[in-house]
This record gives C-alpha cells, structure tokens and sequence, in this order.
C-alpha cells in the first residue's frame, strides 16, 4: 500500500509538471471538501439529456457555487459534485497507470497526461451498462485541470457522433489554506 495519491502514482515523475495548485489538490487525502463556481452547459438534445442523466450530469445551463467533496483514499477517490441544480458522484481507481473513473452507467478508462502546465485525461476505454463502447461511437472527452495560487480550474466536456454534447462544465475550485510548516 503506498501513501501517495492515486495521480501521484498513476503519472510517477511526471506528477511534478503539473502547476502547484493542481499538485496540492491531487494530493489532499480524506474527506475535504472545497468550494467554487461552476458554469454548466445544456446537453445538445434529447438523446444527450437522457445518457446526461444515466451518468448524473447536469441536464440544464447553469451557473453558480460548486460543492466538492473528495474522499481520498489510497486505492480509490469518490469525487462528489454538488452543481447548482444536481449532484454528481465518481468513483476512481488505478488499474496498472490508468485511471478509471465510474461515473453512472459508464466506466471510463483514461491515460494521465502532464504536459503544457495541466493535467490532461485522455480516455482510452469505455463500457456502458457494462458492455464496451466501439471505437467508432467512443465519445470525445476534454478534460483539463490547471492551477493558479490557491485554486484549481478545470474545463470538461464529453460529446458522441450523432448526439452532441453530454455533459458541460468548467469552473474552479479554492483550495484549502496550507498548513504551517
């Protein structure tokens, strides 16, 4: 059992690319929870707002406070979102390097990138209700974290051919105040 985070053993040396703020978040462990803001997008239509709502995600435009509640174990993370209008939970896990993410009906498997001062996931796999996603209907995913002093920003969509855009959110989160040496 190791005593770092599950984005600290996932990305090895590359972890200390990544901007201060982002280190700092990805290293808090037990249960934190953080405030931000959060602007949402509408899914792009009606078969977009249902798979919105078998992960969770935010089936409205919104903007307002963010919520966050991380549970930082050192084999699992659930990150809790509390939007304006909704609440969405993941759970995350290393298997080998990788991180999957369980988000409602989906499994998604990304690989960890630390370049450009941000940290990328790149998804690389994906099941729904369990059956795997083909290549050809694999949704496009952004998600993007980067850091400023005290607070983290992140951007993330994800998007399928023929359906539009699922889920849209970006915002920040403000740290914890750090500790004293």
């Amino acid at each position: 059992m190791s005593s770092r985070s599950l984005f600290q053993r996932a990305l090895g040396a590359q972890y200390v690319q990544l901007p201060a703020a982002v280190q700092r978040f990805h290293g808090l462990k037990g249960r934190t929870v953080l405030q931000g803001w959060v602007e949402t997008q509408a899914p792009a239509s009606w078969l977009a707002r249902g798979l919105a709502l078998c992960l969770g995600a935010p089936r409205r435009a919104t903007r307002g406070p963010l919520r966050f509640v991380l549970d930082a174990g050192t084999e699992a993370e659930t990150w809790t979102r509390h939007f304006p209008t909704r609440t969405m939970t993941s759970r995350m896990t290393l298997v080998g390097d990788r991180l999957e993410e369980r988000l409602g009906a989906a499994r998604l498997t990304f690989n960890l990138i630390a370049a450009e001062n941000r940290l990328s996931l790149a998804l690389v796999e994906m099941r729904f209700l369990g059956l795997p996603c083909p290549r050809w209907l694999m949704p496009q995913v952004v998600a993007e974290e980067t850091g400023t002093d005290d607070r983290v920003h992140f951007l993330v969509s994800a998007s399928l051919p023929g359906v539009g855009s699922v889920a849209s959110y970006r915002g920040h989160l403000d740290l914890p105040e750090k500790e004293p040496m």
